[in-house]
């Protein structure tokens, strides 16, 4: 069977190698990838499971051959991805592309397997709402004034049905058939992953850099915490955030490290950005200034998700805010600007702004993803222009990768992103 993912583990360890089958159901780990050791081995073939328990004996100098024979499985649900379960349901690309916010705390495979009705789910999808990005189902994150936010449960009515026509509601097996993606294949084989585990059972490392040392830095999704992940040993440090406003979800997002070995953070919820120093392992925090709704409450809302640091030229730093809005921190005053660039924007909304890069002028450019847009604000006036790139839904990001030398900020989509992510750093 070509394109099996097979796993190695040595006992004791934190780190998983893992290799691809051939067209003839080889494999192999190159020596300098194991030590001598006992290992466990395990796999990943859409429908079918290791048929039994596998484990080898490394020993050093010496090649190890051992054969792994594989079972149909007798729970191909439990296996799905999202991609996978998105292709099997039945409906329109609309009612499918509105279980994307679904995936942000938990897999599709739980909504499909519960047993609601659509009376039901209008509840549960309107409890749900009011969880924060950075939730999942060991723990769960309300947001502040969640429920004023999320309406009436009757809001979600449409998904509510939706949902209920495509779970187990109406019985112990779906009315439709499970469909799987094939697996790699020819160059796509090609390949070593190497994976290491997080001490908490819960971390949800989120945005990952790689520093000039080659240690891996993390921000998480569900706690106030950056960490150092050395891919070598397999040591982990972590360090706890300030957290600056209790009663708000505790969840991290971009990260990213200045020319001083400094890295950057965006604090999401908690209104902030927060810079630390690895030689102090201390923190410096720029808070934002409170906003409020039209009625004059605080608004609960996802902020500082990402920054820039081009921050030599004029001493400040971009930021982003989940609803639409770029701010921008005067590093020696702690003084924020608010930038709207869509306020006056031609196209119809929803409006989503994520990825932003700064130029050597520290002009910015930033996604605007609903749109297929880039934007552009120019440091000195705040002028904003908007570029459309050839591709609609294209869903761009800007690179992590330093700018170049001319100043130029190069578009890349989420494909290029993974395919080139071996030489965007270091």
């Amino acid at each position: 069977m070509e394109g099996v993912v097979v796993s190695a583990r040595k006992d004791g360890s934190t780190t998983t190698v893992s290799v691809i089958s051939d067209k003839q159901g080889h494999f192999g780990f190159p020596s300098n990838r194991l030590s001598p050791g006992h290992y466990s081995l395990a796999i990943r073939a859409v429908g079918y499971d290791l048929d039994g328990p596998a484990a080898a004996d490394v020993a050093a100098g010496h090649a190890v051959t051992f054969n792994l024979p594989l079972r149909k499985t007798a729970n191909l649900a439990s296996q799905l991805t999202n991609a996978e379960w998105l292709m099997s349901m039945p409906g329109t690309d609309e009612q499918k592309s509105s279980l994307m916010g679904c995936v942000n705390c938990h897999t599709l495979q739980r909504p499909v397997a519960s047993t609601y009705t659509a009376d039901q789910l209008t509840n549960v999808i309107h409890r749900m709402y009011g969880y924060s990005s950075g939730s999942e189902p060991g723990k769960a994150q309300r947001r502040v004034n969640a429920d004023a936010q999320a309406g009436s449960p009757e809001k979600y009515r449409k998904l509510a049905e939706y949902i209920a026509s495509i779970n187990l509601s109406k019985g112990p097996e779906w009315g439709y058939s499970l469909k799987t993606l094939p697996r790699p294949s020819g160059r796509a084989t090609h390949v070593i992953i190497t994976s290491c585990d997080l001490p908490r059972e819960r971390a949800m490392p989120h945005d990952v850099i790689v520093d000039e040392h080659g240690n891996a830095w993390y921000s998480d999704f569900g706690e106030e915490i950056v960490g150092e992940l050395d891919p070598r040993t397999g040591k982990v440090r972590e360090w706890p955030v300030p957290v600056l406003q209790p009663d708000h979800p505790k969840v991290m997002l971009g990260i990213e490290e200045d020319r001083d070995g400094e890295i950057w953070l965006g604090m999401m919820f908690q209104a902030a950005i927060a810079r630390f120093d690895p030689k102090t392992e201390k923190f410096k925090t720029y808070s934002a200034p409170e906003v409020l709704n039209d009625n004059g409450t605080p608004k609960s809302q996802e902020r500082q998700r990402e920054v820039t640091l081009q921050y030599r030229v004029d001493g400040k730093v971009w930021t982003t805010e989940d609803n639409g809005e770029i701010e921008r921190v005067d590093l020696s005053t702690g003084k924020y600007e608010r930038f709207q660039p869509l306020k006056n924007f031609a196209e119809p909304p929803p409006y989503s702004i994520y990825g932003i890069a700064a130029d050597s002028q520290n002009n910015l450019y930033f996604a605007e993803n609903a749109h297929s847009l880039i934007g552009r604000i120019d440091a000195k006036t705040g002028e904003v222009k908007f570029f459309r790139t050839p591709h609609s839904h294209s869903y761009q990001r800007p690179s992590d990768a330093p700018q170049s030398q001319d100043g130029r900020v190069r578009r890349i989509s989420h494909a290029e992103r993974y395919e080139y992510a071996p030489r965007v750093r270091g």
